[in-house]
């Protein structure tokens, strides 16, 4: 398969044909990183995308027994200056 670099607006890039996209499970908007070999040759990687986690599961991976980091309870210990405790 030969692709062509392309102008795209202000921009360049590839074109892939939409079956090859669809035989590979890339879709439009998919980070992708590159890196030239020794030889040469370039290759093209799917960037691993990260798992959204829910307020849910990111709770449940909390433990609420344990103590309180010194430097929030530091910060806790501040009296207000000012007009900052209106």
């Amino acid at each position: 398969m030969e692709l062509m670099i392309r102008k795209i607006g202000n921009s360049t890039g590839l074109t892939f044909p939409s079956a090859l996209l669809r035989d590979l499970g890339l879709a439009v908007g998919q980070m992708m990183s590159l890196k030239q070999t020794d030889d040469g040759a370039l290759l093209l990687r799917v960037k691993p995308t990260r798992k959204k986690y829910s307020a849910k599961e990111l709770n449940a991976l909390c433990d609420f027994n344990a103590p309180m980091p010194q430097d929030l309870v530091a910060w806790d210990a501040v009296h207000p200056v000012s007009n900052e405790s209106l």
